[in-house]
């Protein structure tokens, strides 16, 4: 049997090899596709572990931070501090934005953090690469390797220009963009502040308002000009508890006494699976099932085609008494040789071209396992119509042709 079905892949060995190439890029797309999803799991789980939480804070009813906006008075970490059980309370804000870095524009996730003596606290870079940590109140940056910068760049944020002091690696929003760090006020300006045009026109509608236009209210209008450029809020308040404090007694605290949401790790996790990947994951699914019926296709129809082209040796096969079994092990040998060269091609091409990705792509053995245990049985299925036609042949065929 082994034999036979390997003389036959050597008789036609350009059809193999050129067939198995084309189906190993389609391999190698579809672990590439297993790749990104794993990838964007991996960058969920490591925007939680960088941000060196065990609480995450956030406005009533929401998915805040990440998954949607939230709200919250800059002064509620006082109040998250005081309860017992809490370590460390630390306010920060998220947005995502294009950052112009001369002539190029590149997109990051900008975050506000409180600068100086509150180094190490949650929500702050766990380790640098290069340069130093933020130290001053305005205008210094620490930049995500994968961004791009080097130290001493100048980035815009909105109005104001940043320096990058730092570099660290591995910071990433749930989506994959890289992360740049700023001082808590920049951050909350450049989120919350409307520009100096919406300012202008604002203050001029508040002018013209007949309630603004009595006497003694000056002091109102002028109350409300100043709310207008400043901003005391923000995202998260990013909780740090003492190991034998209980996780879910000072959550239900939270909820319960101070009338805010506080998601645990796990929650958080859940969070970011179910509502940011789980649309990406519904259709890279779909892409991975297309993929597999078309590899199943693509592997029928060279199968098939290269047992019609042998009818006639088929036929002498079975009228020097060749058993049907046999036979039948011949092409499903054929198919699964055809499926081990496409997933070494597949394998091949997946780790070459995954770093090339502009999102993170994560190969893992467990999926290559996976895929080469479903190759075999697809290939093993898409043999089964060559079979059949096989077996129906007539010895007869092979005196008559």
């Amino acid at each position: 049997m082994i034999s036979l079905a390997g003389r036959d892949i050597l008789h036609s060995w350009g059809k193999f090899v050129f067939t198995g190439m084309g189906l190993g890029l389609l391999i190698g797309v579809t672990l590439i596709m297993a790749g990104v999803y794993r990838g964007m799991v991996d960058d969920g789980q490591a925007l939680l572990d960088n941000s060196g939480a065990d609480l995450w804070v956030v406005q009533q009813d929401t998915l805040g931070p990440y998954a949607e906006s939230s709200s919250l008075p800059d002064d509620a970490w006082r109040r998250l501090r005081a309860l017992p059980g809490v370590v460390q309370a630390s306010n920060v804000t998220y947005f995502t934005m294009q950052v112009r870095q001369a002539e190029r524009d590149l997109r990051a996730m900008v975050v506000g953090i409180t600068p100086g003596p509150s180094w190490g606290a949650p929500g702050w870079p766990g380790h640098l690469l290069a340069g130093r940590h933020i130290t001053r109140g305005h205008y210094e940056a620490v930049a995500d390797s994968a961004t791009g910068l080097a130290l001493g760049d100048s980035i815009q944020i909105r109005r104001h220009r940043f320096t990058v002091v730092g570099l660290t690696r591995r910071m990433v929003s749930a989506s994959g963009d890289p992360m740049i760090f700023i001082p808590l006020k920049d951050a909350q300006q450049a989120q919350f502040l409307k520009d100096n045009d919406a300012i202008w026109h604002q203050r001029a509608r508040t002018a013209a308002n007949p309630v603004f236009n009595r006497p003694g209210v000056p002091g109102l209008l002028q109350a409300i000009n100043a709310s207008q450029t400043s901003s005391t809020s923000v995202n998260a308040v990013l909780v740090r508890l003492d190991r034998a404090a209980n996780l879910q007694a000072v959550a239900q605290a939270i909820g319960r006494d101070l009338r805010l949401t506080a998601y645990t790790r796990e929650q958080m996790q859940q969070v970011l699976l179910s509502k940011l990947i789980a649309t990406s994951a519904r259709q890279i699914g779909m892409f991975l099932a297309i993929l597999a019926l078309v590899s199943a296709a693509i592997v029928a129809f060279i199968i098939y085609t290269l047992t019609m082209d042998k009818l006639r040796e088929i036929a002498v096969l079975k009228l020097i008494g060749t058993s049907n079994r046999t036979i039948a092990a011949m092409i499903l040998q054929q198919a699964l040789a055809l499926g081990v060269i496409g997933f070494a091609v597949g394998k091949i091409s997946a780790t070459f071209f995954a770093p090339l990705f502009p999102k993170y792509v994560l190969l893992v053995p467990q999926d290559a396992i996976t895929g080469l245990v479903l190759v075999m049985l697809i290939c093993a299925l898409a043999s089964v119509v060559a079979i059949r036609v096989a077996l129906r042949i007539d010895p007869a065929q092979a005196i008559g042709g």
